[in-house]
């Protein structure tokens, strides 16, 4: 595989939501750099409180798009990664998990990226239903599941950022204090 030329700055400040996707199946070498990537990320204490379900199969795919109103997107993915913490609202479960599972999904995003792959997040409503379709342990928790695939239309990779759809800098920087 060729190595990515893009450079970080560059994924961060072009990166955009890919809801609609190509029928093709992602390159094994892409999904592999995918998940290093989240594997790669930072966590708290190095804990490393993270699994991750691949899902390929059209079928299941599309039944995971129901799991909140919001990720529709999942059936016409090529790959549905599910990111799954020990359950977040234990007694003695800290916060930082969370924060490690943002990580871990922004890596494997812009990776996806990187690759000319687009991807975005389904927030997971319906828990019974996700914990039934992916088969993870009462002990564990599923916030998210990310859909990557090749962009339906390819110019989304390279189309320019649209004007006004960021705060300022000056709005969310405060100096020392609010």
């Amino acid at each position: 595989m060729n190595e990515p030329t893009m450079a970080v700055w560059r994924a961060i400040s072009t990166k955009r939501a890919i809801r609609k996707f190509a029928d093709a199946p992602l390159e094994p070498a892409h999904l592999d750099r995918i998940l290093r990537a989240g594997r790669r990320s930072g966590s708290s204490k190095n804990l490393q409180r993270w699994e991750f379900i691949v899902c390929h199969d059209r079928a299941h795919l599309r039944e995971l798009a129901a799991v909140g109103p919001y990720a529709g997107h999942l059936a016409g993915a090529a790959v549905g990664i599910a990111l799954v913490t020990p359950n977040p609202e234990a007694a003695d479960a800290p916060l930082s998990v969370m924060f490690d599972l943002g990580q871990a999904a922004a890596y494997m995003m812009l990776a996806g990226w990187e690759l000319g792959i687009g991807s975005v997040p389904a927030t997971v409503y319906e828990h019974d239903l996700a914990r039934q379709l992916l088969g993870y342990p009462d002990s564990h928790h599923c916030e998210y599941i990310l859909s990557f695939g090749y962009p339906a239309d390819a110019s989304e990779l390279t189309a320019p950022n649209r004007p006004g759809q960021r705060r300022p800098l000056e709005e969310i920087v405060h100096e020392a204090r609010w």
